[in-house]
């Protein structure tokens, strides 16, 4: 007997939105990999060198929309060109996010009492405000067409306050100390029951929601001392291949996961078990 292959997403259209970073970028090659059809919301599209560079296997799978996140009218037109080429959208990434990295100046990572009010804003209008317009124009016309699916990208510091002793070091180096900061914290948390709201508001239209929490990932960028203080913390022993989230979002574009909703799946190399 043939039976159908649950994780297949062949030809679904799959708007992904932060798809030229890190992990964006490997779930976008992932899908297309799939045969499925992507829609790169990003706020600056390179040029084309670039970007055959980047997605050197799209074959026509791909398309690249400037789209500003936190800008309702860009969303739209986005989502209008993608409704234009493919139709509506059958699942939605919102991967798109700043953080606040150990190399940031000091004027955005010391003490919380000095942390600036411009930046809070920023992290959430990106992190937060972002994906809350995008479930509302594409989450929206998802649900006017009765099916979807919709993964948001979390953090372990959104389940989890940061261990701050794994940056202790900056300060014995430049005599400052380093705070993870606020900010990213709070966006990422308040994304958990964002995540339940759509899926109770969304669950008789057929359009299903969940988060996806990933731990930190391996970056050249990152000095020796920090890598080997978090995965010290880490019950796995190393910090995440960039690559190594791909099974999972995949898991939740499809219908392996059809009676998934409202849930939160952790990927984090066991550093939420502690």
């Amino acid at each position: 007997m043939n039976r159908k292959d649950v994780f297949d997403v062949t030809d679904r259209v799959i708007v992904i939105t932060g798809a030229l970073g890190q992990i964006g970028r490997q779930f976008a090659l992932e899908f297309i990999d799939r045969g499925a059809r992507i829609a790169v919301f990003n706020r600056r599209i390179p040029d084309e060198a670039t970007l055959r560079e980047r997605f050197p296997v799209a074959s026509g799978r791909v398309m690249f929309c400037p789209v500003d996140i936190t800008d309702k009218a860009s969303i739209r037109t986005g989502l209008a060109q993608v409704e234009a080429k493919w139709g509506t959208p059958h699942v939605l990434i919102n991967n798109a996010g700043i953080d606040t990295q150990p190399s940031a100046p000091p004027e955005v990572s010391g003490p919380f009492e000095e942390f600036p009010e411009e930046v809070w804003k920023e992290v959430l209008e990106i992190n937060m405000t972002g994906t809350f317009l995008c479930c509302q124009v594409v989450g929206g016309a998802m649900a006017r067409a009765g099916r979807g699916s919709i993964v948001n990208i979390g953090s372990i510091y959104g389940m989890l306050s940061p261990v701050q002793d794994i940056y202790a070091y900056k300060e014995k180096k430049t005599g400052r100390p380093f705070i993870k900061p606020v900010a990213y914290c709070a966006s990422k948390s308040g994304l958990y029951n964002f995540t339940r709201y759509l899926a109770t508001y969304w669950g008789r239209k057929g359009v299903r929601v969940n988060i996806l929490t990933p731990s930190g990932v391996w970056r050249e960028t990152q000095d020796a001392e920090f890598q080997a203080n978090y995965c010290a913390r880490m019950p796995i022993g190393r910090m995440a291949q960039e690559d190594e989230f791909n099974g999972a979002v995949v898991f939740l574009a499809s219908d392996a996961s059809r009676y998934m909703t409202g849930s939160n799946l952790v990927v984090d190399g066991g550093w939420t078990s502690w």
